[in-house]
């Protein structure tokens, strides 16, 4: 049976061309059905602050940081989005006086504009993001060195080999609106893809590399970063990849309820719990990580209730 066509844009995959059947099954999901579909290598936690909800995210890089020894590196693979968990990161190491020498930091992703990343001073630069909210705050007799910073480049090559010989403890990120991890979006609806989306084992094989955008993802950072300016957002990527991701140790996911929405939030839970793969939905290929962890703020959940506005 053919695939249903994106009800958001035809041209590319997405979760909208899911059966019907289980898009209602998952909007019906109270919170506390969510929290039960914890299971072996896919856990589900709920704060109900949102202090104890960025403090246990910023403790993270602490708990993957303190692992880290000259002769055995540990870094961290983080995003921008959710960001207000950097500051308190930069407090606790000086605060504790944690000495960073050894450790090692992967950006996620960053923007790509006409050929190449774009510089650390575009008003929308990922690389400045995490060095104006966390590396330049610390202390500079615990800060890891530059050469431990590793964000993407348009050239890939550095960045990929940066990965090897370091252990990376946790990949920590957000989900958008599209089930995106990174910038994992779906792909477009086109040539060996016209009909059906990538295998998941096509999917894994991706490494960081350049990316389109899907449109909800371009609208989407437009809400979140530039007062809904979708005209000053840049229309390609640079993304650490699947393969990337299966280096991590743990794969931890922050869902504060202001990047994805109550359904997208309830929609990937459940493909997780349930062993359910797609590519149209890349944060649902996270049922194969072997550790991935949910983290919600409890308020952020919503409803999937109708509500007119």
């Amino acid at each position: 049976m053919p695939r249903k066509i994106s009800s958001i844009a035809p041209d590319w995959w997405d979760y909208t061309t899911l059966e019907n059947d289980l898009i209602q099954e998952v909007a019906q999901l109270t919170p506390d059905q969510l929290l039960k579909l914890s299971r072996p290598g896919f856990t589900v936690v709920f704060y109900d602050t949102l202090e104890d909800f960025y403090l246990a995210e910023a403790l993270e890089y602490i708990t993957a940081w303190k692992q880290s020894t000259p002769d055995n590196p540990v870094g961290v693979c983080g995003p921008i989005g959710p960001t207000e968990q950097l500051p308190l990161v930069a407090r606790i190491v000086n605060e504790l006086g944690i000495s960073l020498k050894s450790a090692h930091f992967w950006g996620m992703d960053e923007w790509y504009m006409d050929g190449r990343e774009v510089a650390p001073d575009h008003p929308l630069s990922f690389e400045r993001a995490d060095r104006e909210l966390c590396f330049n705050r610390i202390h500079a007799t615990l800060v890891m060195p530059d050469e431990n910073l590793h964000f993407p480049k348009a050239d890939t090559m550095a960045f990929r080999k940066s990965w090897e010989g370091v252990r990376c403890a946790l990949m920590q990120g957000g989900q958008g609106d599209i089930k995106h991890w990174a910038f994992n979006d779906p792909p477009k609806r086109e040539g060996n893809y016209k009909d059906q989306p990538p295998t998941p084992g096509e999917y894994r094989q991706l490494a960081t590399r350049v990316v389109d955008l899907h449109p909800i993802t371009i609208a989407q950072n437009a809400r979140t970063s530039g007062g809904g300016n979708i005209a000053m957002v840049p229309t390609k990527a640079i993304t650490v990849g699947p393969v990337e991701t299966w280096k991590a140790d743990k794969v931890s996911i922050w869902h504060a309820g202001t990047h994805d929405n109550p359904f997208g939030q309830r929609l990937t839970t459940y493909m997780i719990a349930k062993k359910i793969i797609d590519t149209s939905v890349p944060m649902s290929l996270m049922a194969d990580h072997p550790n991935v962890q949910f983290n919600f703020y409890r308020p952020g959940i919503g409803s999937c209730a109708v509500e007119m506005h």
